[in-house]
């Protein structure tokens, strides 16, 4: 079975990322005993500049891309509908305040470096869940340790992190590496450090890009 590594870059706060990993799911189930995946997730921040207590939705939305409330409006609802297909179900209210999240990504980097990478794929599942399922105040350390709690990871422990500033400086570095590369939108799906798909992209299209990929390397090491 051939190996295949992702790179997820991607933010709390982004619907299309939930709706991309819920397609990558769902693309790995496809490919199962085909390719075995190792994913790791790294942070990218939509909103580093938004202050405690976060911003209305429509209100940023319409500020940052100048869209109406209206259209606004129908590209939430087809993005709930989106999530839907790809089994990540939104909550029917789709987030009603856009939060920083750079807490969120001290913590995700906490649980890969000190746990697994594993353990950092169950806590960003959580962490989705908090936002767009339970429409959860990321703000809120409370929220934060819920969905370490439901992850299963050590809370006394996560709650350290949130309480310090352990972490920053590596997530501050690795959201300069990303932008040093290039990536300018999330979520942006690396397969083997050099092929890149961007965007909440359909199962297939990701089962597909994996396939050939796989090949492609079978290929070569053929060669």
């Amino acid at each position: 079975m051939k190996n295949i590594r992702i790179d997820f870059v991607s933010d709390v706060a982004c619907p299309w990322c939930a709706i991309g990993l819920g397609s990558l799911e769902q693309a790995i189930e496809q490919v199962k005993g085909e390719i075995q995946v190792e994913l790791q997730f790294h942070p990218f921040e939509l909103n580093p500049n938004m202050p405690k207590g976060g911003q209305d939705t429509l209100e940023h939305l319409t500020q940052k891309y100048g869209s109406s409330e209206e259209d606004i409006r129908k590209n939430q609802k087809q993005i709930q509908l989106r999530a839907k297909d790809v089994g990540f179900p939104f909550h029917e209210n789709v987030r009603p305040r856009v939060y920083n999240t750079f807490d969120c990504h001290r913590l995700l980097h906490w649980a890969q470096t000190e746990i697994s990478l594993a353990s950092q794929y169950l806590l960003k599942r959580e962490l989705l869940t908090s936002y767009f399922t339970l429409n959860e105040n990321l703000d809120d350390p409370e929220v934060l340790l819920g969905a370490v709690q439901r992850a299963g990871l050590n809370v006394l422990q996560a709650k350290q992190v949130l309480e310090s500033d352990q972490y920053t400086n590596e997530v501050r570095e690795a959201l300069e590496y990303y932008k040093t590369i290039g990536i300018s939108a999330v979520p942006s799906v690396i397969v083997e450090g050099k092929y890149l798909i961007q965007g909440g992209q359909p199962a297939e299209v990701f089962a597909n890009a994996l396939r050939q990929i796989s090949a492609e390397q079978s290929s070569s090491e053929v060669e």
